[in-house]
């Protein structure tokens, strides 16, 4: 089976049932972003205020949105700090090389 063949995926969002295409070896992955999904939305649907469908599959998008967003920056922050300490070892690194040539001759 090739990586790029369609699948139809059941899910279930708020006791209804979809059929979702996605690529194969993809499955698990649509099943856990349904499963975000109907539990983001009723969350907003127990908040207590009465809105339609629209307007909750609206703030849960928003809100999954926000949290990707927000992620992504923690990760480049997370990176630039990796990057910074891989910068302080490699002049470490390169300074005790040069100390060794210096004892060498």
């Amino acid at each position: 089976m090739s990586s790029n063949e369609t699948k139809t995926v059941q899910i279930s969002i708020l006791g209804r049932e979809y059929g979702m295409a996605c690529n194969s070896g993809e499955e698990e992955a649509v099943q856990a972003s349904a499963r975000m999904l109907d539990e983001r939305l009723r969350e907003i649907r127990m908040s207590g205020k009465v809105m339609g469908m629209e307007k909750m599959l609206v703030m849960a998008g928003i809100n999954i949105a926000y949290e990707y967003f927000k992620a992504q920056a923690q990760l480049a922050k997370h990176n630039q700090a990796i990057e910074r300490h891989i910068e302080k070892l490699t002049a470490k690194v390169e300074e005790a090389i040069a100390d060794a040539r210096q004892t060498e001759t």
